[in-house]
C-alpha cells in the first residue's frame, strides 16, 4: 500500500528493521551523510546490507545528503559509482552538486531528495522532478493540505511520521557549529537544541535566571517528538508514497519497536482498502486503534506532537522540562540464530529465572522465562553479561526468529 521506510544506524539495526517489516531502510556510509556519529556502514557492510535487503524483498537507500564543500565533492564520483555497482536502490541527496554528479556517474540509480533540501511547495517538487529525481522527502513544516498539494505534482512523496524533530527548518541549522564547532550540515550535530538554558543579565555575571520555573533551567529550543500514527489514513489520502521513521542515532530497541508498530498500523489500514479500486471500502477511512499509539510509549520519547500537520505548532508542542515518557522496558537480547534454543547476543545482565518478553511481529509479545544459559561450547553459565553471545533454553519453547528482539519489563525480572 505505502512504503514503510526505517532507519539503520548500523548493520544490526538494518537487519532488525527488515525483520520487523520495513519495506525499505536508509543508512549512510562512513562519509558524506548527515549522521556522522551513527555507527554507519563500511563498504563491506554496505555490500552485505544490500544483499540482505534484496534477499528479503526490501530496498536499500543510501544517504549522501551533506551540504558538500569542494573538499567533499572530490570524493563523490568514485563513491557514487561504487554504490551503483553494489546495487543500492536509491541515493538520498540534498546538495545540487552531489545531485549533478550522481546523474553523471550513476544515471541508473534513482535519486530521492532529502528533507534537507527543504521542499515546501509544489513548484519545488516539480523542479526536482524535472531534474530527474523520482521522490522528494518533503519538509516537516507542512500541513496536511500542503502535503496533498505537493503529492499531486506527479512525484513520489516521502513524509516523516515518527521521531525526533529539529527546531530549525528541515534541519538546516548553524547552532551546533556556532556553539561547539561541529557542523550539523555536514553530519556532526551536537544537538544544542536539547541543552538546558537560563537567562543571564550582562551586569550580573554568574547570576542565572530560569526562563521557566524549573531549577534545572529550560529547554527553550526543544521540541517534543513527532508521532503521526493516528494520521496515517489521512496521509494516505493525501497521496503520500512513503512513511519514514527518524532514528539512525537511536538504539536497536527503538528501531525494532517503532518499526513493528508502524508496520502493524499500515497492515491494519490495508484491510480497509479495496484492492481493485485503491479506495477505502465503502469510502470509510479507517481509524487507527488506540493500542497502536499507546504501544509506542514502550520505546520512550520526549512526549509527542503532530507538529505542523494541522497548522503551526504551539507552546504545547515544545518540551521545556527535560525528557518525558520514560520507558520501563529495555532490550534484553537480540536473536542472532533462531530456533527453539536460540543463540542470543545479550543486551544487559541475563540470568536463569529472568522473565522476559519476545517481541513478535505485529504489536504482540510472548512472555517467557529463561531456564538455562549456556556458552556456545555447551557449558552452563550462572549469568551472561551485555555483549555476550550465548545459547538459551526458555519456557515456553517455540521457534525464535533470527533478528527478533527480546525485551525486559523492569520489575518483572526474577
Amino acid at each position: 500500500m505505502i512504503e514503510l521506510l526505517a532507519p539503520a544506524g548500523n548493520l544490526e539495526k538494518l537487519k532488525i528493521a527488515v525483520h520487523y517489516g520495513a519495506d525499505a531502510v536508509y543508512f549512510g556510509g562512513r562519509d558524506l551523510n548527515l549522521r556522522a556519529n551513527a555507527g554507519n556502514l563500511s563498504e563491506k557492510e554496505i555490500e552485505e546490507a544490500v544483499a540482505f535487503c534484496h534477499d528479503r524483498g526490501a530496498r536499500a537507500y543510501v544517504t549522501v545528503n551533506i551540504f558538500a564543500h569542494n573538499s567533499d565533492i572530490r570524493h563523490v564520483p568514485d563513491y557514487l559509482a561504487w554504490l551503483s555497482d553494489v546495487g543500492v536502490d536509491a541515493f538520498i541527496i540534498s546538495d545540487p552538486g552531489i545531485f549533478r554528479t550522481a546523474r553523471r556517474v550513476a544515471p541508473g540509480v534513482p535519486i530521492h531528495i532529502s528533507t534537507q533540501a527543504n521542499t515546501t511547495n509544489r513548484e519545488s517538487a516539480l523542479f526536482w522532478k524535472e531534474q530527474g529525481a523520482c521522490r522528494v522527502n518533503i519538509a516537516r513544516e507542512l500541513t496536511l493540505s500542503e502535503i496533498a498539494e505537493i503529492s499531486s505534482a506527479g512525484i513520489d512523496t516521502e513524509v516523516f511520521v515518527h521521531g525526533a524533530l529539529c527546531i530549525s527548518y528541515s534541519g538546516r541549522c548553524m547552532l551546533s557549529l556556532y556553539m561547539t564547532g561541529r557542523d550539523g550540515n555536514r553530519g556532526e550535530c551536537a544537538h544544542p537544541c536539547r541543552y538546558r538554558y537560563a537567562l543571564q543579565e550582562e551586569k550580573r555575571p554568574g547570576e542565572y535566571f530560569p526562563v521557566e520555573e524549573d531549577r534545572r533551567g529550560v529547554n527553550i529550543f526543544n521540541s517534543r517528538d513527532l508521532c503521526l500514527i493516528r494520521r496515517l489514513p489521512e496521509l494516505a489520502d493525501a497521496g503520500v508514497s512513503s512513511f519514514k521513521i527518524e532514528g539512525r542515532m537511536k538504539g536497536l530497541f527503538y528501531v525494532a519497536g517503532v518499526t513493528r508498530i508502524y508496520r502493524a498500523a499500515i497492515d491494519y489500514m490495508t484491510e480497509f482498502l479495496d484492492q481493485d479500486t485503491g479506495r477505502w471500502i465503502d469510502d470509510a477511512r479507517p481509524v487507527i486503534p488506540d493500542e497502536f499509539a499507546t504501544g509506542l510509549d514502550v520505546y520512550g520519547s520526549r512526549g509527542y506532537t503532530e507538529n505542523f500537520i494541522d497548522g503551526p505548532p504551539g507552546r504545547r508542542d515544545m518540551l521545556y522540562s527535560g525528557r518525558q515518557a520514560r520507558s520501563d522496558y529495555s532490550p534484553a537480547a537480540v536473536v542472532v540464530q533462531g530456533g527453539s534454543e536460540p543463540v542470543l547476543r545479550v543486551g544487559h545482565l541475563l540470568r536463569p529465572g529472568d522473565r522476559l518478553e519476545y517481541m513478535d511481529r505485529g504489536i504482540g509479545t510472548i512472555p517467557l522465562e529463561v531456564l538455562e544459559i549456556r556458552d556456545l561450547e555447551g557449558g552452563v553459565l550462572k549469568q551472561a553479561l551485555g555483549g555476550d553471545v550465548v545459547r538459551a533454553l526458555v519456557s515456553p519453547r517455540f521457534n525464535f526468529e533470527e533478528w527478533a528482539v527480546i525485551q525486559r519489563h523492569e520489575g518483572k525480572a526474577a
